[in-house]
């Protein structure tokens, strides 16, 4: 769904973060540390990314071709053109640039966030309606979101990139964020016990300071850095003026210092 490489990475561990911070919520949280970045972060989630990020490689490569399949001279080119016939026309790779401009930063912020509330919710919701994790409800949901956030991600992605042709969210972008908020709020209702358990002291420390420092490099990278480039270039543009006004005076005082003497012995070649 979200067909980038740093993306993918960031919401990998941070879930792994926030299963530190609620493990005293769900016990099935608390895991042995090579369980959360040995098993979960590098081999799970880092293999799969790999190979999701390969798959989405190699079929940007393919196009869709409208040709007869009985056109078709070999079984082989049948068999592949059948298989190709439930595959879109092109894959997009998206490229957000979360650092591009503060437009971009918030929207990746928020798609980070909404998809860690969605995850969260796959472990909550089994937790409060007593579904064992076998239950086939729970991989019913999983195919769901895929099929309908792949292409609420698409309509998010075109909103960002391009809001002259696309000024309002999709439809399918709006339906996943209802249901991921139906869920909390089914969480909260059921269970609101669970969810009002206080965060260990030094938990909530960690996450002050994760959101202050994010909230600090957002103040610097799109306000304070942006006055403080834009103060360097007009004093380029007012030395590289100086110098230029430097020049030309000094080229018409050269040309107009010339004695008289010495032009006539110019112009009558006595030199």
């Amino acid at each position: 769904m979200i067909r980038d490489w740093w993306m993918c990475m960031i919401v990998s561990v941070m879930f792994e973060f926030l299963e530190y911070s609620l493990e005293h919520q769900l016990p099935n949280f608390s895991e042995c540390w090579w369980d959360h970045w040995i098993m979960d972060v590098l081999l799970c989630n880092g293999l799969g990314i790999y190979c999701g990020m390969k798959t989405l490689g190699w079929l940007s490569l393919k196009t869709y071709k409208w040709q007869g399949l009985w056109n078709i001279p070999t079984y082989k080119g049948k068999m592949k053109r059948i298989a190709f016939q439930f595959t879109p026309y092109s894959w997009v790779r998206f490229e957000w640039k979360p650092a591009s401009s503060l437009r971009r930063w918030l929207g990746v912020c928020g798609i980070i966030l909404v998809f860690l509330l969605a995850e969260l919710n796959t472990f909550y919701l089994k937790f409060v309606l007593w579904m064992p994790p076998e239950h086939y409800l729970v991989l019913l949901r999983l195919v769901f979101f895929v099929n309908v956030g792949g292409v609420a991600m698409r309509e998010i992605y075109d909103f960002m990139d391009d809001p002259k042709f696309h000024k309002k969210f999709g439809q399918q972008a709006w339906l996943v964020a209802a249901i991921t908020a139906t869920e909390f709020l089914i969480v909260v209702k059921y269970d609101p016990y669970t969810l009002t358990l206080s965060l260990p002291f030094y938990v909530a420390q960690c996450w002050i300071l994760g959101t202050v420092l994010v909230l600090t490099w957002t103040v610097w990278r799109f306000f304070l850095r942006d006055i403080t480039l834009r103060y360097k270039e007009i004093r380029r543009q007012k030395q590289e003026n100086r110098s230029e006004a430097g020049h030309v005076a000094g080229g018409s005082s050269s040309s107009e210092g010339l004695p008289p003497a010495r032009e006539e012995l110019d112009r009558d070649g006595d030199l």
